[in-house]
């Protein structure tokens, strides 16, 4: 009797040790596929490992040079306006089968801001910005990879279409999310130096800046309003010459002697520098969250850091590669806990 049971014990010990083996190899694959989905943010890209001033669309087998102003001319057929903002019209156009966007200044008065975008598309590309696909100077126009389902404003719309249904979970919109801050951290960080999203003044205004892509990822579009802050040499920045009002901009961004009655002044505005890109994290990833089951808790895991992004004082909150580096890491855990409980059941 007793060595019967000293057999069955020892033939659970094995079974014992190969479950807890299995589950401790589900993790580390789970690491792995994570850690391989957002090591420094990289995703997949159709134009990835062309040669500077190239672009490949994703149904394109090679890369091919920019278009200039006689390829646009010739090639670019208009079908449709899609878009229009105080800057650009922005057209649903076809080259050779595949669909772009052809984008064109609307008023000479921007011009400025234009040349300053199309600069920094040119300056900028990879992952994390929409792929130029040509450009005329001559006739204030450029062309880029149309992204049908379209700006993140439409987020919401999007996820309630029955096709896209399946995607509207806490991990699609925290991996948004994730896309987000690592969009600021590239701008932060940048070939072209640290740059500043001006165009950011109102929920709304940031939301359109970036492009919902197929795949549910991001990247940025709108890089008219993209100046330089180096603070190590007194280099700042003011977003506009008017008075910014409301909660969403960061504090630095408001005049601060209203409370002494003086008017506005431009040239008395203080500057400013990335961080109001930080104080506005909060909010957007507010909105790209929603109210899917889940979202509680993420919000319940990010409330530390965005308590730290809303710090009054500028030099006290985190860098974004702070916050990507938090929002890697929840996402990360909650999916292991996920497949933990799964793996016990």
């Amino acid at each position: 009797m007793g060595s019967s049971r000293a057999s069955a014990t020892s033939r659970s010990v094995p079974v014992v040790l190969l479950c807890l083996a299995a589950l401790l190899l589900s993790n580390v694959l789970i690491y792995l596929y994570l850690d391989s989905m957002y090591q420094a943010g990289e995703r997949p890209a159709s134009h990835w490992g062309c040669l500077p001033r190239h672009f490949k669309m994703a149904t394109m087998k090679t890369c091919v040079p920019w278009l200039r102003c006689p390829q646009i001319h010739d090639e670019v057929r208009e079908l449709k306006l899609v878009g229009q903002g105080a800057v650009k019209q922005v057209y649903l156009s076809e080259w050779r089968g595949q669909k772009v966007a052809l984008s064109k200044l609307i008023s000479p008065d921007y011009l400025e801001d234009f040349l300053h975008g199309l600069s920094m598309l040119q300056a900028l590309q990879g992952q994390h910005v929409v792929q130029l696909v040509g450009f005329c100077p001559e006739d204030r126009s450029l062309v880029t990879e149309y992204h049908p389902l379209g700006s993140l404003l439409n987020l919401d719309n999007v996820l309630a279409q029955e096709r896209h249904r399946q995607h509207d979970t806490w991990q699609v919109r925290l991996r948004l999310a994730v896309d987000y801050v690592s969009i600021l951290h590239f701008l932060h960080t940048s070939p072209a130096g640290c740059r500043v999203m001006c165009d950011s003044n109102s929920l709304e205004k940031t939301l359109s800046q970036f492009l919902l892509t197929s795949d549910f990822h991001l990247v940025v579009n709108d890089l008219d309003a993209l100046p330089e802050v180096e603070s190590s040499r007194g280099l700042l920045v003011k977003c506009g010459h008017r008075e910014l009002t409301g909660d969403f901009v960061a504090p630095e961004q408001l005049w601060p002697f209203g409370e002494d009655g003086r008017t506005f002044s431009d040239e008395l505005m203080p500057g400013y520098d990335e961080r109001t890109d930080i104080w506005k994290i909060p909010e957007v990833t507010r909105y790209l969250m929603g109210r899917v089951p889940g979202g509680d808790v993420v919000h319940f895991h990010l409330f530390q850091i965005h308590e730290a992004c809303r710090r009054t004082e500028p030099r006290l909150r985190p860098s974004a590669l702070d916050v990507l580096e938090v929002y890697k890491s929840v996402y990360a855990n909650m999916v292991r806990d996920i497949a933990g409980s799964r793996d016990m059941l």
